[in-house]
């Protein structure tokens, strides 16, 4: 069977099996488009199964999702969850008023989705090297990670990347963007998370439909980092709410602490692996470097943390390169985009134009830029991850 007939059969399944109907016209006709995106791009047979449970696992997403109005007005809905619709729709809307963040439809629908996460993505690297595996596809260009549905096909991938040598790890993922293409919804994997990690959350995958560059994670990750840092300051202080600017401390000192073990880690890594040495010698080093590393958080978390747990079930999961190496691209470049954003002021809207004219620059040039920003004389203030305005709105309150 050719490619299009195959394509052709599973987007017939897809109508048949979900609730594509009860789409809007526009969310069909872009559905549409992505399958068709298959036959256009030439996807091999044998990568069709893979964009089939993609496109219908995002159809069965957005077909349960549903305005927050009518969650609201349903009498069934628990308090608990009317609550942080609410806190949802106010985070939405100031996503847009006060950060220049697009103003759509994305988070005005919410879908309970019944499961951990709304996708699974895959990621890898050579046993001795931090640098991730990418895969490409149709439209969205290529990026370092493989996303599924279901934590099965997720980990099927997993175990076949480590039968072929390679570090591989499965992370579940509560959001994700779709860059504007459809209207993502509040998930039930994250709408009841605390207060600053729902609010970060949400700025974090708009920033995605202001810029994206194809085949970049790491600048796509690390501006969506820095956006949402500098979000949730402004949030925060303008909520003017002791017990939240309690529990936003708390979160930063803890996340603080989580990249700074994990940068350690990485450094260390790194190390060993460009020592001219022999790869069971590096490899032996591999073993006991990542090994430390729960240990120096069990340490951290008995003493810094007073014996907070919170971080229990990642830290004391096992380690290896994938793990290491997915977390520096959501981070690596924040230093960047900081310096960028105090350049200007904390203007948001003047800090957007400025990310995009260095995204249209070519590769190595954009990275040349981005180490600039990112020296120490660029950088300032780059600790507190805030710019001179959302500082301005803490002193107003104090």
């Amino acid at each position: 069977m050719s490619t299009t007939s195959t394509v052709r059969s599973h987007l017939q399944r897809w109508a048949r099996a979900t609730s594509v109907r009860l789409l809007p016209r526009s969310v069909r006709l872009r559905l549409g488009l992505a399958g068709a995106a298959l036959v256009l791009t030439g996807a091999g047979c044998s990568a069709v199964p893979y964009y089939s449970q993609a496109i219908s696992g995002e159809i069965s997403l957005l077909a349960a999702a549903r305005p927050i109005a009518d969650w609201l007005d349903d009498p069934t809905t628990t308090p608990e969850l009317r609550e942080r619709l609410q806190l949802a729709e106010h985070i939405r809307t100031f996503a847009s008023q006060e950060l220049a963040l697009p103003q759509n439809r994305s988070y005005t629908r919410y879908a309970d989705l019944h499961r951990s996460s709304a996708v699974w993505n895959v990621f890898a690297t050579p046993a001795l090297s931090l640098t991730l595996k990418t895969w490409c596809y149709p439209v969205f260009g290529c990026a370092s990670y493989r996303g599924y549905f279901t934590l099965a096909d997720a980990q099927r991938l997993s175990d076949e990347l480590t039968q072929q040598g390679l570090d591989a790890t499965v992370a579940p993922v509560p959001a994700f963007s779709t860059l504007g293409w459809f209207a993502d919804p509040l998930l039930s994997t994250f709408v009841r998370w605390p207060e600053p990690e729902l609010a970060r959350l949400i700025f974090h995958e708009l920033a995605h439909q202001i810029v994206y560059v194809p085949d970049d994670t790491r600048f796509n990750e690390s501006f969506a980092t820095a956006v949402e840092q500098e979000g949730l300051a402004r949030w925060v202080a303008q909520r003017n709410d002791a017990a939240l600017r309690t529990q936003y401390e708390r979160y930063r000192l803890h996340h603080a602490g989580l990249l700074a073990l994990v940068a350690r880690t990485r450094a260390e890594l790194q190390d060993v692996y460009a020592a001219r040495l022999p790869d069971t010698e590096r490899l032996a080093r591999k073993r006991d470097i990542l090994a430390r590393l729960p240990e120096r958080y069990r340490t951290l978390r008995d003493t810094q943390w007073q014996g907070y747990r919170g971080y229990d079930d990642f830290f004391l999961a096992e380690w290896n390169n994938a793990r290491i190496a997915a977390l520096a691209a959501y981070q690596d470049d924040v230093p960047a985009f900081t310096a960028l954003l105090g350049s200007v002021g904390g203007d948001l809207p003047r800090f957007f134009a400025r990310v995009k004219q260095i995204a249209a620059l070519r590769p190595a040039e954009r990275v040349t830029a981005l180490q600039a920003l990112a020296a120490p004389r660029a950088q300032g203030d780059v600790n507190a991850r805030m710019s001179g305005l959302a500082k301005a709105q803490w002193q107003e309150r104090e």
